[in-house]
This record gives structure tokens, C-alpha cells and sequence, in this order.
């Protein structure tokens, strides 16, 4: 089994001033991502009512960014650890490993960008919570 980091935020450079504007980058030799990114896609005008996300992967690993707007994400591993992330800066990623369940609750003017490992396999996908439990618990 490979171990993957949990989850955590990843800061990216924020380049400009207050009166030109700003400027991130994600650099694969200055600043790289613990991934190859292979497919990237974004959410928008989800109402704040609506939780998104409630999976976790098998493989998949993955960066979210608030590039507009807000994101509070929860992770729960198999062991049982929750945590708690908001994101509200543009310049700020939360790194999710495959054997992270997660949600995700927009504020209305959100934008999440993320940037994924591979490309998307429903294979890869595990959306019953239950199923979650049982696959990482047997992996611990």
C-alpha cells in the first residue's frame, strides 16, 4: 500500500501588489505538487445549500483552490480523523490523498478549481460512505 500525506494546505506563490493585482503560480520546479496533474476542471454556481463532493478515491489524488469566493471542506480518513479546511484566498490549496472522504460547501460566489492525478475512472470513485469505511479500514 502506498502512503499518501494527509491532508493539509499547500500555499503557492502570490506575486503583484494591492494595485496591480496578483498573480499565482504553480511550478513543478519551484514549488512542486506531491502529483503529476492530469486532468483539471472546475465548479461554479453551486448554491450554498448543496454539499458537493462525498466521495473519496482510490487512486486519485488532488489539490482544491478557491480561486473566487469560499470552500470549507471536510476530510474524514479510515482512522476516523476529521478535519475541518476554509478556503478563501486564491493562493491557497488543500491537498486531499485518495483515502480522504470529503465535502465540500460553497459560498454562492465560489469558484473551486482542482487539479487531479488522473483522469477521471468512475472506477476510481468510492460514493457510498459505508463502502469508505470498510475499504481503508481493511487497508489499515
Amino acid at each position: 500500500m502506498t502512503d499518501y500525506p494527509a491532508p493539509h494546505l499547500i500555499h503557492f506563490p502570490k506575486l503583484g501588489a494591492p494595485d496591480i493585482g496578483y498573480i499565482s503560480v504553480c511550478d513543478p520546479l519551484q514549488n512542486p505538487l506531491p502529483f503529476v496533474v492530469q486532468r483539471v476542471f472546475w465548479t461554479y454556481y453551486t448554491p450554498e445549500s448543496i454539499v458537493r463532493g462525498r466521495h473519496a478515491h482510490h487512486r486519485t489524488e488532488q489539490v482544491l483552490v478557491a480561486v473566487a469566493g469560499r470552500l470549507t471542506v471536510i476530510t474524514e480518513l479510515a482512522t476516523g480523523e476529521l478535519q475541518t479546511f476554509r478556503l478563501e484566498h486564491p493562493n491557497e490549496g488543500l491537498y486531499v490523498p485518495p483515502n480522504a472522504w470529503h465535502t465540500i460547501q460553497h459560498s454562492h460566489t465560489a469558484v473551486q478549481l482542482v487539479l487531479a492525478s488522473g483522469p477521471f475512472d468512475e472506477v476510481d470513485y468510492i460514493r457510498d460512505y459505508d463502502e469508505f469505511r470498510q475499504q481503508w479500514a481493511l487497508r489499515n
